[in-house]
């Protein structure tokens, strides 16, 4: 039953993260990964699951957004950093949907410029994955020093 708290608990924390509240998904794995109670490779899932979920969320939004604002009679030249970096770079700017405030404004660009969702979906996860896997792997290997 603990078991399933914890889970739901990561999962909560991590879907919340990828959103512009935050959410301290990081604190939260890296606590649960250090307490041994369950497999890392399990905790990592559910808080990339969530994480991607949340992305997802934003992506969405932009996506809805668009329908409504199109970006070039929205955004003035200069404001469309952001939104330039996607146009520019495509699905492979959202590995770096796992950044702090940033990774929020990339997947909203890649939702308002109607990127193709299963390479979004593709590249999200990859990225949110990783950083998992990295904090997994560092506070493991504080355990073990």
């Amino acid at each position: 039953m603990l078991e399933t708290y914890t889970q739901t608990g990561l999962f909560l924390s991590a879907f919340i993260s990828s959103t512009i509240a935050p959410g301290g998904s990081e604190a939260v794995l890296a606590y649960l990964v250090s307490q041994q109670s369950e497999k890392t490779i399990n905790l990592v899932v559910i808080a990339t699951l969530g994480n991607t979920l949340g992305a997802l969320t934003t992506w969405y939004l932009g996506y809805w957004a668009a329908k409504k604002w199109p970006v070039e009679k929205v955004l003035a030249k200069d404001r469309q950093r952001g939104v330039n970096i996607v146009k520019k770079w495509g699905n492979w700017a959202l590995l770096f949907s796992w950044l702090p405030v940033i990774g929020d404004g990339l997947c909203f660009a890649g939702g308002w410029l109607k990127l193709s969702f299963l390479p979004a979906l593709v590249a999200i996860a990859i990225g949110k994955a990783l950083r998992y896997l990295v904090i997994a792997y560092s506070v493991t290997e504080i355990i073990n020093i």
